[in-house]
């Protein structure tokens, strides 16, 4: 099998214009199964945008996305869910007025497994407990560390190959943020490859095993996750260091 065969996604040349204002510029990147990869970079670098795309809730100007070799680009989210890629976005998109099991429900809508969709219910509630004790409340009334979790709950409830994550970690108080990679880490250890977006550069390239830099719109750098870590370019520019 080749290098080129052996990506779960592969994106090569990735364009996106909001109009007269060109956001990715050429983006190029892969995730190889049962990979974590984090893209990291400044507010407003594209770094959203280019999960937008990969997802299919924004179509790009130019370029091409594969899915386990299968080019995707341009279809609708909808489309991508059966093939096995879910989103989780930046500020969650969970339900407010739903139940927290109502929500969960809504992750699998595509699926015609009952049983599997009951088995994963349950191994949702394993993996977050919290959201056990809270199966019956209505979401918006969750804390913002709950509703991440959910939101988390809700893609894997899907049952994806390959999980888009934007910005986990954004709003919430260092302790929740640990359980969260925590989870994170599990959920990758059953073979979940992710695409993280985060803004905590540091949390990120620790997760990670490889990492893009993205500046306005281009890929300016690659590597492993602690070789990134221990870049005096990115401790300086994303890590305080």
């Amino acid at each position: 099998m080749s290098h080129l065969d052996a990506a779960l996604l592969r994106v090569d040349g990735l364009h996106v214009s909001y109009g007269a204002i060109r956001a990715l510029h050429g983006v190029s990147l892969e995730v190889r199964p049962g990979e974590i990869v984090a893209l990291i970079g400044a507010n407003g670098a594209g770094k959203s945008t280019t999960l937008r795309a990969i997802s299919g809730m924004i179509a790009p100007s130019s370029g091409s996305i594969r899915l386990r070799s299968e080019e995707v680009t341009g279809r609708k989210a909808h489309e991508l869910v059966p093939k096995g890629l879910a989103h989780a976005p930046e500020g969650r998109g969970i339900f407010l007025n739903l139940t927290v099991t109502e929500n969960l429900r809504m992750g699998a809508f595509l699926r015609r497994d009952p049983s599997g969709i009951e088995a994963d219910l349950e191994r949702s509630f394993a993996l977050f407990p919290r959201l056990r004790e809270r199966r019956a409340q209505v979401a918006g009334t969750l804390s913002g560390g709950e509703q991440q979790m959910l939101a988390i709950a809700r893609a894997l409830m899907s049952r994806p190959g390959l999980l888009l994550l934007d910005e986990p970690s954004l709003g919430l108080a260092p302790r929740i943020v640990e359980q969260i990679f925590d989870i994170l880490r599990g959920v990758n250890a059953d073979g979940v490859a992710m695409l993280l977006v985060e803004q905590n550069a540091a949390k990120a390239l620790q997760l990670a095993n490889r990492a893009y830099v993205l500046e306005t719109g281009r890929i300016v750098m690659e590597g492993g996750g602690s070789d990134l870590l221990a870049s005096p370019d990115v401790r300086r520019a994303y890590l305080g260091g």
